[in-house]
């Protein structure tokens, strides 16, 4: 039978082994720079957005359409939801009937939403498109640690009031996200182009 010494023994070698073991020089190590994952993008494809709507455009074929369930929500205001992507064009629409109050209304909320982002933008670039059919339509760029990089409305003053708002809901720095915004603009700029009342 083996005695206790003997069991001793043995951890006492395993010990000191595993000290030596553990004792000899690391080999050389340098900590890699800070990188990024790989985004693959798909090429773009485009799809007409379904009827229900007093508006109508073309978006990305890898976006849903979803019901905008906030509760300050109007019947027609939507999401474009890109969810291998994580982005988001939250979409709304306001009929202004003729009414200046609710037509000067819809440009200072309109102002007000894309300054709010102010304090962490580095800079906000505003320009104006005009599309095929003769719409303009006042763009917002911004730069920085926003929470939405792009941002446009368009109006006819007297009926139609549409808005569109670029976000991604994650933590993630947007220098790293810059392939996906640019992406994502691509197509903001095809449903521009593609917009029309009904």
């Amino acid at each position: 039978m083996l005695s206790s010494r003997f069991f001793r023994g043995i951890l006492l070698v395993s010990g000191v082994a595993t000290l030596l073991v553990g004792c000899t020089s690391a080999p050389d190590y340098t900590p890699k720079p800070k990188g990024y994952n790989r985004i693959d993008l798909p090429p773009h494809s485009y799809q007409q957005l379904a009827p229900g709507h007093p508006y109508t455009f073309q978006y990305s074929r890898y976006a849903k359409v979803l019901r905008d369930s906030s509760y300050l929500a109007q019947p027609h205001w939507i999401n474009v939801y890109y969810p291998t992507l994580h982005a988001n064009i939250q979409i709304t629409y306001t009929d202004i009937n003729r009414d200046k109050k609710v037509f000067n209304r819809m440009l200072e909320s309109a102002r007000k939403l894309t300054s709010k982002h102010e304090i962490k933008a580095i800079a906000i670039d505003e320009s104006m498109l005009k599309t095929p059919s003769g719409m303009r339509v006042s763009v917002f760029e911004l730069s920085g640690e926003v929470p939405s990089q792009f941002q446009f409305y368009t109006t006819d003053s007297t009926k139609h009031f549409f808005r569109g708002a670029l976000y991604f809901p994650t933590a993630t720095a947007n220098d790293s996200l810059s392939p996906v915004i640019d992406y994502v603009k691509k197509d903001i700029v095809q449903l521009i182009n593609t917009l029309k009342y009904k």
